[in-house]
């Protein structure tokens, strides 16, 4: 493999948007994906890169124990410790209603990050894949909203239902989690002015907080991280927005 068939594989892990400088090396990297003994191994290391790390991102997405350890054990000296949700109850309270993105204007805002889809393509992988440390990719498992101006905006609950987690943490900024019952979680990350605490119960629409920054997509500036879980797995929010959720799994 020569030097220029690298050079996309280098230049990838230097943008924290996981966009592999497509204006440079797009031509470079498909005449490199044309080659039939290329692809699987890309594939294949892609795969891994993936597999292994899922925990990394997926953990810091809403638990990430081994990492957070210091800061739930501060949440919880001041109140703000997980609880366990009434599922029964909270199906009853969110019932009828219909997903819908956690901002009062989609349109109005950029998606600077899209949720990685194992069947989207190449480019779009390659779209939705974060940096963590300096050598290590991992895949985006939320989508991430930015005012074009790069200007605050309110977040609201993308559901009704009940807070179960407010945390500070280290990389991903401020955290609200919100339970719906029946396995169903939104995660809400890089938030500033938070407006809710554990246990509180909250309608869709209520306003939970502000976008902020966070360490982790530090380049993105202003900006919310929104992610949906189902049974503890991430889920791409646009596939279930507009979506009643109320039926049996």
């Amino acid at each position: 493999m020569n030097e220029n068939q690298n050079k996309p594989k280098q230049d990838s892990p230097k943008n924290v948007l996981g966009e592999v400088s497509a204006a440079k090396s797009s031509n470079g990297f498909k005449r490199l994906l044309s080659r039939k003994w290329v692809t699987p191994a890309l594939f294949m290391t892609a795969a891994a890169i993936i597999v292994a790390l899922m925990w990394i991102y997926q953990g810091s997405d809403d638990t990430k124990e081994t990492t957070a350890t210091t800061t739930e054990q501060t949440d919880s000296a001041v109140g703000n410790e997980a609880v366990k949700p009434d599922d029964q109850a909270l199906e009853e309270v969110r019932k009828g209603e219909k997903l819908e993105w956690p901002v009062a204007n989609k349109d109005l805002l950029d998606e600077v990050l899209p949720f990685y889809d194992a069947n989207a393509t190449s480019e779009q992988k390659a779209q939705a894949v974060i940096q963590i440390g300096e050598n290590t990719l991992a895949p985006h498992l939320g989508v991430d909203f930015a005012d074009p101006s790069d200007q605050p905006f309110d977040v609201m609950a993308a559901l009704s239902g009940q807070v179960t987690r407010v945390e500070k943490h280290p990389t991903n900024g401020n955290v609200v989690e919100i339970s719906h019952g029946n396995g169903l979680v939104t995660v809400y990350q890089s938030l500033s002015e938070i407006q809710v605490a554990v246990g509180d119960e909250v309608k869709q629409g209520t306003k939970i907080a502000v976008a902020g920054r966070n360490d982790l997509e530090r380049d993105l500036g202003v900006h919310l991280h929104f992610s949906v879980k189902e049974d503890g797995t991430s889920v791409n929010p646009a596939s279930i927005v507009g979506q009643s959720l109320t039926e049996e799994k």
